[in-house]
């Protein structure tokens, strides 16, 4: 097997600080977002038209009911969303669970201390990430290839190493360091009151704060999905040798007769 020397230590050090950020800032976020689960597309919070709201109340039966409301329907969630794990020892009406909030059940204070100094260290990294990202631009010579690179993933385990990465990778590295990171550190921003104070255009920008928390929140969503994905295609592609890629920068080829 022939290796290449594909990853640079900064871009390991920052993939993994990356991902400590990312786990940290979604946890945190949870925690955050339990204040008041609840996004509203205008400009106030109407509290009567929430686009997506966690909450829980009694049943018909006197039970306890947690559901997520989107738009006008409603799903039932008892146990995960809306009415679970309080951290104590009980349950009680919350958006996220306890388990999947940092850094304490009901710790706003810290929570926000938390999320903004991960938020930070993220915003670092990306800025570092940024600079190797570039060599991966997608040229027009992939974005036409992109249509074969989905069907060849259709069976992922079969996919062959190769030095540079292909072109779904491009794309899919291209629109979540230069498209969705910073629409999920603006958003941040904008939701900060230090910031809010010196550039009140920066909400308005986003048209204002309540829609600043749902870019916040869909933004995130899309970098755990990718996340996700990500895990999916490490695990499907070739455990180990992608883990020791990313551990040493050497990245392991097949031998072609």
């Amino acid at each position: 097997m022939n290796r290449v020397y594909r990853y640079p230590l900064s871009v390991r050090i920052t993939h993994w600080l990356s991902a400590l950020c990312l786990g940290v800032l979604a946890m945190s976020g949870m925690q955050i977002f339990n204040a008041h689960p609840a996004l509203y597309a205008s400009n106030t919070s109407n509290f009567s038209h929430p686009v997506l709201a966690m909450h829980g109340e009694a049943d018909h039966g006197g039970g306890p009911l947690g559901y997520v409301k989107i738009g006008k329907h409603r799903i039932n969630t008892t146990g995960a969303l809306g009415w679970g794990p309080d951290g104590m020892g009980q349950q009680a009406e919350r958006g996220f669970p306890s388990w999947a909030t940092i850094p304490g059940p009901q710790d706003l204070a810290d929570g926000r201390r938390w999320h903004i100094f991960f938020a930070w260290l993220f915003a670092l990294c990306a800025l570092i990430y940024a600079r190797w990202a570039f060599a991966l631009w997608p040229s027009a010579k992939d974005i036409r290839a992109v249509p074969a690179a989905l069907k060849e993933h259709l069976v992922p385990w079969r996919i062959l190493p190769t030095a540079e990465a292909n072109p779904l990778q491009k794309l899919s590295y291209f629109i979540v360091v230069f498209a969705i990171t910073p629409l999920v550190i603006v958003s941040g921003l904008a939701l900060a009151p230090s910031v809010d104070a010196w550039a009140p255009w920066l909400p308005a920008l986003l048209g204002g704060r309540q829609f600043a928390r749902i870019w916040h929140f869909a933004g995130m969503l899309a970098l755990m999905a990718f996340f996700v994905g990500h895990i999916a295609m490490v695990a499907l592609t070739g455990m180990i040798n992608n883990l020791r890629s990313m551990i040493t920068g050497w990245y392991g080829l097949k031998e072609t007769s």
